[in-house]
């Protein structure tokens, strides 16, 4: 039985390997109050690696925690799975400024605007054709007042420019107004929302 109750600062910066090929080097995990949420660690993927098994490369991916099965005498992470099992789990991730999230990253995080104005926190994960196209948000009260918007949003994940780890935000690439005007935005709030 892999043993999973390493803690985060015995892992960081040790390589990770599946077999004898090195598939990148721990580099941290999400900051969140409810550590039991946290369920991903953060790797620096091997260019070499990220080229074969994922659709797009990215520098950083998460690593599930339960995929970890011992650290190998050299002080190595040694994963349990296969590297196919790693390509189907980074398949099902959320791509933000060329990084892929895993879900339990992406949830409860507060979302902002480009200007810093907080919208709401991130509830759910949409997913439409088998990938993530959008986060549904619960809005903050002043927002639903101000804007006329309803308590739950789904902001498409193209409109997404990037996330602040330490304040666990995700930050918009424009003004909530000029978002709001988006035809991607639009459709991902259609009521009937296709093969959810």
């Amino acid at each position: 039985m892999p043993n999973t109750d390493y803690d985060i600062q015995e892992l960081l910066q040790r390589d990770v390997y599946v077999n004898d090929t090195k598939v990148g080097t721990i580099v941290g995990e999400r900051h969140h109050p409810n550590e039991a949420r946290v369920r991903s660690m953060r790797i620096m993927v091997e260019p070499v690696v990220a080229d074969e098994y994922m659709r797009k490369p990215a520098e950083l991916a998460p690593l599930h925690k339960e995929l970890i099965h011992s650290i190998r005498p050299d002080g190595a992470v040694k994963l349990s799975k296969s590297m196919r099992e790693l390509q189907r789990r980074w398949r099902n991730t959320v791509r933000i400024n060329e990084k892929l999230y895993a879900p339990d990253e992406m949830m409860d995080r507060a979302v902002l605007d480009n200007q810093g104005m907080e919208i709401g926190i991130i509830t759910n994960l949409v997913k439409i054709k088998r990938t993530y196209r959008a986060v549904e948000v619960k809005t903050r009260i002043r927002i639903q007042s101000q804007y006329g918007l309803p308590e739950i949003i789904n902001i498409p994940i193209a409109s997404l420019a990037r996330t602040r780890e330490r304040l666990d935000e995700v930050v918009l690439s424009r003004t909530l107004l000029k978002m709001l005007q988006l035809p991607s935005y639009l459709q991902a709030n259609e009521v009937d929302l296709e093969d959810q």
